[in-house]
């Protein structure tokens, strides 16, 4: 057990990153990690049915990612699009910054944003977007902005995916469908959760499931600047579960969970699940137990992520780390549109 980032460290070659999703859906490789055992197989995504016992659930998450990479009509500023405050408000803070503001009106929408270059937006700061103006009225401690614009944005006309950096490469039209899963249905999310990307209709009318909802932001994708876990702090993400999932979730055997952010949830919610919806800032590491998944599929996550600590959480640090250099051997494909793992 290891508390240190570094000790969550390893070293990728370039050319195994997945920079386009692989032919077919389910077309992915499948290392699978037999925890009691301490052994490693080397499977396909296809064989993921043969490892699903008699009372099992899958658990997967079902937010829709929204087009929230958006640049301002003069080219000259690039935002992200993280949560619209618009509905219900915020209250403003003494000094203006970091809550928002009341120059929100039913008119127009209040938005939290990450921008590029941030030394273009401070205060008071106006950027236009399809015409229409915003301006910054708040700045939070981590550096996004709150912008109050005079009209809602219609993101479905101003954004594009905003696909991860590492892919290197402009958002192309396959995106549209192969960056979202095939059960993607409640928008909000500013990533996808990928461990879901894997999944066919098919396949899921073949086996027992039930959704989950975590919008996915910023904060999953974070790095971990500090050396000590334990003074890392995880941005909130909105969650919910609803009755009927929480029902057929109690009810089974074992909880296998789709993607770290379907684990987060459950572990937020701990056995029995309840129907709730609210906010989770769950950083899981070692030494951290899980309390409610019994197994993960999951991707390959990067070197020093709070990602690749959750993973090491279910299955040890150590045993993690001799997993990703065997799939590295054998030359695995890593990240979001990448090849998966099975924690057993």
């Amino acid at each position: 057990m290891s508390l240190r980032t570094t000790d969550y460290d390893y070293t990728l070659p370039d050319e195994l990153i997945a920079r386009f999703p692989p032919t077919a859906r389910d077309g992915a490789r499948m290392l699978v990690l037999h925890r009691e055992e301490r052994r490693i197989e080397h499977c396909l995504f296809s064989d993921f049915e043969r490892f699903l016992l008699p009372g099992d659930i899958v658990v997967l998450n079902d937010t829709r990612v929204i087009p929230a990479r958006v640049f301002s009509d003069d080219g000259r500023i690039e935002l992200l699009f993280l949560e619209n405050f618009s509905e219900g408000g915020l209250q403003r803070s003494e000094n203006g910054v970091g809550q928002g503001s009341e120059t929100s009106d039913s008119r127009g929408e209040q938005w939290k944003c990450l921008v590029k270059p941030g030394r273009k937006m401070r205060l008071g700061a106006v950027v236009t977007i399809c015409g229409v103006k915003g301006v910054v009225v708040g700045i939070e401690p981590d550096g996004e902005r709150i912008i109050h614009f005079e009209q809602p944005i219609d993101l479905d006309q101003a954004g594009e995916l905003p696909i991860p950096p590492y892919f290197n490469r402009p958002v192309d039209l396959a995106d549209g469908e192969r960056y979202q899963t095939v059960f993607a249905s409640q928008r909000g999310a500013v990533a996808a959760p990928t461990a879901g990307l894997h999944f066919t209709p098919e396949l899921l009318q073949r086996i027992p499931h039930a959704f989950l909802t975590l919008h996915v932001g910023v904060g999953t994708f974070r790095s971990v600047l500090t050396e000590d876990l334990s003074a890392h702090r995880m941005h909130a993400e909105r969650f919910r579960i609803s009755e009927k999932s929480a029902v057929a979730i109690n009810a089974a055997k074992r909880i296998v969970a789709v993607g770290t952010t379907s684990a987060r949830v459950l572990e937020t919610s701990g056995l029995p699940v309840c129907a709730s919806s609210g906010s989770t800032e769950i950083f899981i590491h070692p030494p951290y137990q899980p309390r409610a998944v019994g197994a993960l599929l999951t991707n390959f996550h990067l070197p020093k992520s709070t990602l690749i600590m959750l993973v090491s959480a279910l299955a040890g640090r150590e045993f993690v780390l001799e997993a990703y250099a065997e799939a590295i051997r054998e030359r695995y494909r890593f990240y979001s549109y990448g090849d998966c793992m099975l924690i057993l």
